[in-house]
């Protein structure tokens, strides 16, 4: 889902140094606690046929309010996220694991603007899924403007240059799972420098501290 939109013509920027995250990076192995999701047996969405993750490539954004969000990629497009208020990741203490569910191309206008309503409404609705309510800003409010940033996509540590940069209309969906947990839903809209356009939708659980390790 990302790495066949990653552009290779990049506009030039200062030449990075990839954040280790909780010893997370490229070229490590993330190791899964799978109770995590098996805990919830067919009550959740999310599904996951292992417990490790081989980290190929890695994201970096800067947010409006000076956080960074972290993300990491498996070459079958699972994420691993943490969100820190430093771009090193000292602070980080939000963790998510995400899995694909479904990604598209946009065929025509009326596909766009449907889209983009889904991503202000208050909740979430597609055939082969449950309900989910917005989790980022109030449920209460009718129409919410998404998030937008840029995101900075490496797949080699030595690159003085990101793979790709993507710009990402993105909201947070989530619902309740039985013992107080909670699955979410990410939906975005990716718009590569080099590529074409997709919506895409993943499915993700919290993750303590104790439920990974690299």
């Amino acid at each position: 889902m990302f790495r066949k939109l990653f552009g290779k013509n990049t506009p030039k920027l200062a030449a990075p140094v990839l954040p280790i995250v909780r010893n997370v990076t490229i070229g490590r192995t993330v190791i899964l606690d799978p109770l995590t999701w098996r805990r919830f047996g067919d009550q959740t969405r999310f599904e996951l046929d292992r417990d490790t993750l081989e980290i190929t490539a890695q994201g970096v954004v800067s947010l409006d309010d000076g956080a960074f969000v972290h993300r990491f990629y498996t070459d079958d497009h699972v994420m691993f996220q943490a969100v820190s208020d430093d771009r090193e990741g000292q602070s980080a203490n939000d963790f998510t694991l995400f899995v694909p569910w479904r990604s598209a191309y946009p065929g025509s206008s009326a596909q766009r603007r449907l889209w983009a309503d889904k991503l202000r409404s208050p909740t979430f609705m597609e055939d082969d899924l449950p309900v989910y309510r917005r989790f980022w800003f109030d449920e209460e409010t009718a129409d919410q403007a998404p998030v937008t940033f840029w995101e900075n996509v490496f797949t080699d540590r030595a690159a003085d240059q990101p793979y790709s940069r993507l710009f990402q209309t993105c909201m947070l969906f989530h619902r309740d799972l039985p013992d107080e947990g909670r699955e979410l839903l990410l939906a975005m809209t990716l718009e590569p420098v080099e590529g074409d356009v997709t919506h895409e939708i993943m499915i993700g659980l919290p993750l303590a501290v104790g439920e990974f390790k690299a």
